[in-house]
């Protein structure tokens, strides 16, 4: 577990086949309601809710994710976890986000901007797939198994790629990028080195030199677009750094987290609490009444959410405070986001904190396969929907979310 900088490799096979699939079916999840059949069913309902808050504000968006890099296929495996059964890699790609946000054919809202994308993508360690798991049909409830649904549902003849079911993406984020992609840098001096030798030939046209100052000054100009070009690479890292200056704070949250929680279980990671808390705070920002999620016990969110279209990762997520009171512990988090709104008046965008805090029980061990669509009652051994009930619908007992993941107590902006 951890961050493999001194063993960074490129993924292959189905891996990046997978992750290649996913990045290219995101926008039409968000902008058309469609499925990302492999995708994690958390995510799933977490961008359904995101298009209906679009749809219902009578608004359509444009959403282009395309690769920066020269080979657009290539993903890197970064940092990985498991438990028993379950094995996690998170894989990043430089990509570039065109967003376009219309209301009655007029564009409200439009930028393009420069990313890494984060995948986490699932498997079972084993290589012995679920099939026998039980399973509940999204579209009427009825309850089988992973195999028993490889054909379509046996009640209702629903359809769905169970055979894509691992592995799958579990978890996605997008990060500004203030860096550049070898080919961008190639790009940008280029177009640097062309307005300087441009210069230098009208200062050697202006002041009547000859052709040993044109190949000097030819020359010379190599020298000097290095320098301008360096000059605004630069001031770029220096406007982002100060950008970023109220992050810093969250430097240390890793090892904080990650220290006081391997105490408590020791399959933990960082990157796993950060993947749910983002996952959290976007399903109840997105959702109609955040009331009726099984996940969430606090108060009812600031109405200025409601008018939140889409939210990216900003980079950050701070632990504030760790508590632990006999079986559960707390965890109160700041965390950045890029965010943009959409109300009567205008589209825009803004970067935001929101304070979170989160709850579990700590004497059950992390399922890592554990979904909010897919939950088995353990008064009664039934397995449902937890969308769409908080309690049972066969033995009518409440189902405790600590039990088997994160609720979210508090969410507010910072």
């Amino acid at each position: 577990m951890g961050y493999n900088f001194f063993n960074i490799k490129e993924v292959s096979g189905t891996f990046n086949r997978k992750l290649n699939d996913f990045r290219a079916s995101l926008g039409d999840a968000i902008c058309k309601g469609k499925s990302i059949s492999f995708a994690d069913n958390d995510i799933t309902y977490m961008l359904k809710l995101q298009h209906d808050r679009i749809s219902g504000k009578g608004l359509e968006i444009d959403y282009d994710i395309y690769s920066r890099d020269d080979d657009k296929n290539k993903f890197i495996a970064g940092s990985n976890w498991k438990d028993a059964h379950y094995e996690s890699t998170v894989c990043f790609n430089s990509c570039g986000i065109k967003r376009n946000v219309k209301k009655c054919g007029k564009t409200r809202y439009s930028d393009d901007r420069k990313s890494v994308l984060y995948e986490t993508i699932t498997d079972v360690v084993t290589g012995a797939h679920p099939d026998n798991d039980t399973f509940c049909c999204p579209n009427c409830g009825a309850i089988s198994t992973v195999a028993g649904f490889q054909n379509g549902c046996p009640h209702c003849g629903t359809r769905f790629q169970t055979d894509d079911l691992f592995p799958k993406v579990t978890s996605y984020y997008f990060l500004d990028d203030p860096g550049m992609t070898k080919k961008e840098f190639r790009s940008g001096y280029l177009v640097s080195y062309i307005i300087t030798l441009i210069a230098m030939y009208i200062l050697c046209l202006v002041f009547n030199k000859g052709i040993g100052h044109y190949i000097g000054f030819t020359i010379g100009s190599i020298f000097i677009a290095y320098i301008f070009y360096a000059y605004f690479l630069i001031i770029k890292l220096i406007a982002g750094a100060i950008a970023s200056a109220g992050k810093m704070g969250t430097a240390g949250s890793r090892r904080k987290f990650e220290t006081r929680m391997k105490k408590i279980s020791p399959e933990f990671s960082y990157e796993y609490f950060t993947g749910r808390t983002l996952s959290l705070i976007k399903t109840a920002v997105f959702s109609e009444n955040e009331s009726e999620l099984m996940f969430y016990e606090g108060k009812p969110l600031d109405p200025m959410m409601k008018d939140i279209i889409d939210m990216n990762y900003g980079g950050a997520l701070g632990c504030k405070s760790i508590r632990e009171e006999g079986k559960f512990v707390t965890v109160v988090t700041k965390a950045y986001f890029d965010v943009l709104y959409a109300n009567e008046e205008r589209v825009f965008f803004k970067k935001q904190v929101f304070s979170a805090e989160l709850r579990r029980r700590t004497d059950i061990p992390v399922n890592f396969n554990f979904s909010m669509t897919k939950i088995t009652c353990p008064s009664c051994g039934a397995s449902f929907d937890a969308t769409k009930n908080k309690n049972c619908p066969h033995c009518g007992n409440k189902y405790e979310i600590t039990t088997d993941d994160w609720a979210l107590t508090e969410l507010k902006y910072n």
